[in-house]
């Protein structure tokens, strides 16, 4: 099995339209020489300027990612959109079960597995995201939690597109509120994944890499990547200027 390449993905949330954009696709396109091609970097922004920003980073080697997607081919979903719709625009990865997805919309571990498993045929990367909040962690439930979620994902992969899946622990707990897992922290959690992939899949457990998410800035990125079941990072409000995502980006390169 091959080394990790460590992937970090700036998840925009709702912010920046079509000019801002541009802007900052074209700022992180001129800063991409600095990963040396050795770590892999995308961007999930608004659904409304996916066109943009991939029209801005053709090309480049700069992944764009949608922050959802649906199970569905087509059909009557007002609001949603499918992967054969984002891989139209040129998107190449797609977020599915968010903590904010499954805190404000109801995703859960019925649909986010179909979210995956959707993106999967379509030849999507898909970011499976897994994590806890505040009160299961204090409640000692961590573990379960995790596994729980881990698993109701696993179940939809097939063991010769494992390498594919990307998977990013999120402590629910961590997201916006300026509190980050500690590295040995996120490493447990990590290795824990990382024991349930290799009880599923085996050996190509190793294939999969697993982001961090919460909290994660360009102070703290480099401690969090130095852990070696952390693969990269899934990053909010630090992502939201090139120079910021591209310092996370670079603490990556000691992975490498």
């Amino acid at each position: 099995m091959g080394k990790r390449v460590p992937f970090v993905c700036g998840n925009w949330k709702m912010h920046h339209g079509v000019e801002a954009t541009r802007k900052q696709v074209r700022a992180l396109v001129e800063g991409l020489p600095r990963l040396k091609g050795m770590v892999d970097l995308a961007i999930a922004p608004v659904a409304t300027t996916l066109a943009a920003a991939c029209e801005a980073a053709r090309g480049s080697g700069l992944k764009i990612a949608a922050q959802n997607v649906h199970w569905a081919e087509k059909g009557a979903f007002t609001g949603e959109w499918s992967a054969a719709h984002l891989v139209e625009l040129g998107v190449t990865h797609a977020i599915c079960g968010h903590s904010e997805r499954r805190a404000l919309f109801g995703d859960d571990d019925i649909t986010v597995p179909k979210r995956v498993r959707a993106a999967m045929d379509a030849g999507l990367v898909p970011i499976g995201c897994v994590g806890e909040t505040l009160a299961q962690r204090e409640a000692g439930k961590t573990e379960h939690v995790v596994a729980t979620q881990t698993e109701a994902i696993l179940e939809v992969i097939k063991p010769d597109e494992i390498d594919r899946l990307v998977l990013a622990y999120e402590p629910v707990w961590a997201i916006g509120t300026g509190k980050n897992a500690t590295p040995t922290q996120a490493q447990e959690v990590h290795a824990q994944i990382r024991r349930l992939l290799a009880k599923r899949f085996g050996a190509k457990a190793e294939l999969v890499r697993l982001q961090y998410g919460g909290s994660v800035k360009p102070d703290n990125a480099a401690e969090l990547l130095r852990e070696p079941d952390v693969d990269g990072a899934l990053v909010g409000g630090a992502a939201l200027e090139a120079a910021s995502l591209l310092a996370i980006a670079e603490a990556g390169l000691q992975r490498a």
